[in-house]
């Protein structure tokens, strides 16, 4: 029975259909009333059916705009991401160049001294590097108070190795001191480590002679006759020298040449002083 009501329900439906085609189509004056009112009818339907339509196209345009938007967002994003990768490994790099670069000047100004590379590789606690750990040991040369320059001149002094490490002990700690002097005047002076007073980016300068001509902007390098350090390594520039209470002597203080606040590479100086001291004497008793 349910096939046969949806059969005659589809005839009934094409009949329809094909009546109003067929009263629309005729001219005669007499159908126009039927023909305005059918049209009254349709009217609503069909601007019920156009609207529908438009929201329905309207939206599927939408989705299908705002889905070709989030694709090609997520395109650009990925393209993003790999420079921003990019330009980070290259500004990594020319940092590394520079440093490099800043290493080897410093190699070719102490061309008379033995040296190798070192990467840093530990510190201590603190805001700067006064004690440090370097990748190089014994077996590669480096040897207890071997000196290490780094940023323009003498970081410090080795301390402790192992085989594969060394521990270096900053000019800028607190127990740190090393024999100076001016390089214009050759005068001595003895600078001083402190941490305290490197919070503002200085170390202490003293035992300067009443006489000694020590000047503001003078460059202090290691003197002849410290017993660790090896001579005319920069160690940094005086400022602020004035006469002590006593007269008798003068102080100031001294700005580092290297950088305490990121030491990454660094040069260690195999050639320690006592080496150079026997060597010196050697050539004497032969010259004798």
């Amino acid at each position: 029975m349910e096939p046969k009501r949806s059969k005659y329900i589809l005839i009934g439906l094409s009949v329809f259909c094909i009546l109003l085609i067929g009263i629309t189509s005729f001219k005669d004056g007499f159908l126009n009333p039927l023909r305005n009112g059918i049209g009254y009818l349709l009217n609503p339907i069909q601007s019920g059916v156009n609207r529908a339509g438009t929201s329905l196209y309207n939206n599927i345009s939408n989705y299908s705009t705002l889905k070709n938007a989030m694709d090609e967002r997520k395109v650009l994003q990925d393209q993003i991401d790999t420079l921003i990768e990019e330009n980070s490994r290259l500004q990594a790099e020319q940092f590394e160049l520079n440093r490099l670069r800043e290493l080897y000047a410093l190699d070719q100004t102490y061309l008379q001294y033995e040296k190798i590379g070192a990467r840093v590789i530990a510190k201590d606690s603190g805001d700067w590097f006064q004690v440090f750990r370097i990748n190089k040991g014994s077996a590669d040369g480096v040897r207890v108070d071997a000196n290490v320059i780094a940023g323009g001149g003498l970081v410090g002094i080795v301390t402790d190795v192992g085989a594969h490490y060394a521990t270096v002990r900053s000019v800028i700690d607190d127990v740190s001191r090393v024999s100076g002097m001016a390089q214009q005047s050759g005068d001595t002076c003895i600078v001083s480590g402190d941490l305290t007073l490197f919070k503002e980016g200085r170390l202490r300068i003293s035992n300067i002679t009443q006489d000694g001509d020590v000047k503001d902007g003078d460059r202090i390098v290691t003197s002849n006759i410290s017993s660790k350090f090896l001579p005319g390594i920069l160690i940094g520039y005086a400022t602020d020298i004035t006469t002590d209470e006593t007269r008798l002597t003068k102080s100031g203080y001294l700005i580092p040449a290297a950088q305490f606040s990121s030491l990454q590479e660094v040069l260690v100086i195999t050639v320690l002083k006592e080496d150079a001291a026997e060597t010196v004497t050697e050539t004497q008793g032969d010259q004798g």
